[in-house]
């Protein structure tokens, strides 16, 4: 039996996920902050959680550790005891996507956070690729 590449790729194209042949591009969302004396106010904070798909306590436990300053949920917002710049807050999200949101193979972001024999993992529902979840520091 004699096999031709292109029919063979076609055949491989028709048997992918739906979810693997689209092309959208994802962006990582950007803060809206303000600075309000020693304190600093994340203001999309749900909104960047929604579209991160992630718990927001999950998100502010990093940042918070990260940046190595006290913060609480106020509402929608975030407020941070200390003084930062906007880019600082979103290095560290954007440190929180490839880390947390991401799948390590296929770098899309359909992942969730689930349990395989106990061990809490992140796996992606486009590849099926998965890894442990390291815990926050």
């Amino acid at each position: 039996m004699e096999y031709n590449y292109s029919k063979l790729l076609d055949r491989a194209w028709a048997n992918l996920p739906e979810k693997l042949k689209s092309h959208s591009r994802f962006e990582i969302p950007k803060s809206k902050i303000f600075v309000e004396g020693n304190q600093t106010i994340i203001k999309n904070f749900n909104d960047i959680a929604n579209t991160l798909r992630r718990d927001p306590k999950h998100l502010l436990t990093f940042l918070l550790k990260e940046l190595a300053a006290p913060g609480t949920f106020d509402g929608n917002r975030v407020v941070i005891q200390r003084v930062l710049r906007k880019h600082i807050i979103d290095k560290k999200i954007e440190d929180y996507v490839n880390e947390y949101v991401l799948c390590h193979e296929c770098k899309r972001p359909d992942t969730k956070f689930t349990e395989l024999e106990g061990q809490r993992i992140i796996k992606c529902t486009a590849c099926g690729g998965w890894r442990p979840l390291r815990k926050i520091k």
